[in-house]
């Protein structure tokens, strides 16, 4: 076999055990329940500059814990202007979830999490300043689910964000 087709080999067996990881998931606020966010603000709009609202929003007390919702590798972390202070961790199905808002993050880039382990507090940073404090908390799919598109606005969009709400109440 040559170098190029171990690699390929390689690369589709990688591939294919991310997506046979089980998902384990928790809601991403110490403390929090099924009823600190609105259901209904999924894919809601309008919504800002944004169009469409691709989460939800946990809310909580300013400095709350936010931990990972599931075990997984933090792909990044750092500040984006919509998001202020933003985690996102890449996690089994190779799906990515995306925490905004933060008051502050306690991960780095690279670094492996476990479910439940602390990667942030509750903050109003990004464009939420000055509202409740929350995490936008978003499940965007790397693999796409064509069946979820829609006719509604940015409705294409929806192959790859998944409904963060419905899937906690699992």
């Amino acid at each position: 076999m040559t170098y190029f087709k171990r690699t390929l080999f390689g690369l589709f067996l990688v591939f294919l055990l991310g997506t046979l990881v089980p998902e384990k998931i928790q809601i991403p606020v110490a403390g929090a329940t099924t009823h600190d966010w609105n259901q209904e603000t999924f894919w809601y709009e309008p919504w800002g500059s944004s169009g469409v609202h691709k989460g939800i929003d946990i809310f909580g007390k300013v400095g709350t814990t936010v931990i990972s919702a599931v075990d997984g590798f933090v792909i990044f972390e750092g500040h984006v202007e919509k998001g202020g202070n933003v985690v996102a961790v890449l996690g089994p199905k190779w799906r990515s979830h995306y925490y905004a808002h933060l008051n502050s993050d306690s991960v780095s880039t690279g670094q492996f999490v476990e479910r439940g382990e602390a990667i942030g507090s509750l903050g109003d940073s990004g464009n939420a300043k000055g509202k409740p404090a929350h995490v936008h908390y978003s499940i965007l799919s790397i693999l796409p689910y064509p069946w979820l598109i829609t006719t509604e606005s940015q409705g294409w969009k929806r192959m790859f964000y998944l409904d963060a709400g419905a899937i906690l109440k699992r």
